[in-house]
C-alpha cells in the first residue's frame, strides 16, 4: 500500500459523505467535500508520479474511485432535480457501456486495454466543472444558472462523442481491425 493508495480510498470513503450532505441539504459541505475529492485526486497523481508510488492496485482504484464520485454526483444531482436527468442517464450510460465491453471482451477473450482518448479526458473535465459549478450554485457561492445551462449541452455532447469513440474503438478491437494494440 503506497500513500497515493490510501488517499484514493479516503477519495472512496468521501462519496458517501457528499451524497449525505446533498440530502440533507449541507450544499456547502457537499460542495467543500467535491472539492476536496477533486484535489485528492490530483494529490495522489503527483505523488504517484513524482515520487515513484506508482502500483498496480493504484492503476486500478483511482479511476473506480474517479468514477464512483462522478456517478454518485450526477445521479443525486438528478435526483434532487438541479440536473435534468436525461443528462444524467447519458452520462451514467456511458459509463456502463464502457464498463461492459471491457468486461464482455475479457469473457470474449479479447480483453482490450482501455486507453483515456483525447474527448474521453475533455468530456471528464466538462463534468467535473459543471458539478463544481451546480454544488457551488446550490450551495450560495454563485448565481451560475446561465452557465450551468450552457454546460449541460456541452458535456452532453461530450459524453455522446466520447460513446461513440470508445464504441468504434470496442468494435475495431472486437473485429481484430486494430493494429495499434
Amino acid at each position: 500500500m503506497t500513500l497515493p493508495n490510501f488517499i484514493t480510498i479516503a477519495r472512496f470513503i468521501m462519496v458517501p459523505l457528499i451524497i449525505l450532505a446533498m440530502i440533507n441539504d449541507e450544499m456547502p459541505t457537499a460542495f467543500t467535500l467535491f472539492l476536496l475529492a477533486g484535489v485528492s485526486d490530483g494529490l495522489d497523481g503527483f505523488i504517484a508520479r513524482h515520487f515513484d508510488q506508482k502500483s498496480e492496485l493504484g492503476a486500478w482504484l483511482d479511476p473506480i474511485a474517479d468514477k464512483f464520485l462522478l456517478v454518485s454526483v450526477f445521479v443525486m444531482l438528478g435526483w434532487l432535480g438541479a440536473l435534468p436527468e436525461w443528462l444524467v442517464i447519458f452520462t451514467v450510460s456511458r459509463d456502463a457501456m464502457i464498463v461492459g465491453a471491457v468486461v464482455l471482451s475479457s469473457l470474449l477473450g479479447k480483453p482490450v486495454a482501455m486507453r483515456p482518448l483525447l474527448v474521453s479526458k475533455a468530456n471528464t473535465l466538462l463534468q467535473i466543472v459543471l458539478l463544481v459549478l451546480v454544488l457551488a450554485d446550490l450551495a450560495g457561492f454563485a448565481q451560475l444558472d446561465g452557465i450551468v445551462g450552457w454546460m449541460i449541452y456541452a458535456v452532453a455532447g461530450l459524453t455522446i462523442a466520447s460513446a461513440s469513440a470508445y464504441l468504434v474503438t470496442w468494435l475495431r478491437h472486437m473485429a481484430g481491425d486494430d493494429q495499434a494494440d
